[in-house]
């Protein structure tokens, strides 16, 4: 394992996370029970949890296409066993090839378990996200949200860990041989005052905001999606 290094002043912060639904009342619940937030829904169909901070926020999205592929980005938790996320509605994929249980959520997205004798309060541990190069991915995090960039060659991942006001403990970028192919569903929000900066350091604008979506929606270097608001 290299030691980690603490990246230079960041682009942007870390804001938010978001995850697409065909049904987000249904998928919004088995979240906010899996996390230990609270569920609000709303009356367009949408629903968002929160916690303890603004950065606790998950966002729970209907959209209208189906889930097709694996999840590039997705959630890992810690649960006191298996068993009682299956009761929340998840079902598991790989409970013997790792130390963490595979599972999926109601609407077959991928997420991985954790299980602690003494789980915190707070259920959310850390996000997985797929490469093809991870360091040069997880490089590029570090010098958009800042946190603390390590490289495990051994196992053969890059993770960033300590990212300002971020809920959670790192993100871990991992390889795998597919190719991206079809938008995230679950990606996460930032905020900045200076998105040409963003822009110029290799992201790709897919979508520029409107009045009814203060937002500019981007893609890294690897075409992962991601949501950048302005500072408030």
């Amino acid at each position: 394992m290299v030691p980690s290094t603490l990246a230079a002043m960041a682009l942007a912060a870390y804001k938010d996370l978001c995850i697409d639904a065909a049904e987000p009342a249904r998928l919004g619940r088995f979240w906010a029970d899996a996390l230990r937030l609270e569920l609000h829904l709303h009356d367009d169909g949408d629903a968002h949890l929160t916690g303890p901070t603004p950065q606790h926020t998950v966002w729970v999205n209907r959209v209208p296409e189906p889930k097709t592929v694996k999840h590039r980005l997705h959630l890992d938790i810690h649960a006191a066993s298996v068993e009682e996320v299956v009761a929340l509605g998840a079902t598991v994929i790989d409970g013997e090839s790792f130390r963490w249980t595979t599972m999926a959520d109601p609407e077959g997205g991928e997420f991985c378990v954790f299980v602690r004798e003494q789980p915190p309060e707070l259920r959310l541990y850390e996000l997985g996200q797929d490469c093809a190069d991870p360091a040069a991915v997880a490089g590029w995090w570090a010098d958009l949200i800042g946190g603390r960039l390590g490289h495990d060659e051994e196992q053969g991942h890059s993770y960033l860990e300590e990212i300002p006001g971020a809920p959670f403990d790192s993100i871990t970028f991992a390889h795998v041989p597919e190719p991206k192919t079809v938008k995230n569903r679950v990606h996460i929000d930032v905020t900045t005052a200076d998105l040409p900066a963003i822009v110029a350091a290799g992201t790709t604008i897919l979508a520029e905001p409107t009045e009814q979506t203060p937002w500019t929606v981007l893609a890294d270097p690897e075409g992962n999606e991601f949501c950048a608001f302005p500072e408030a």
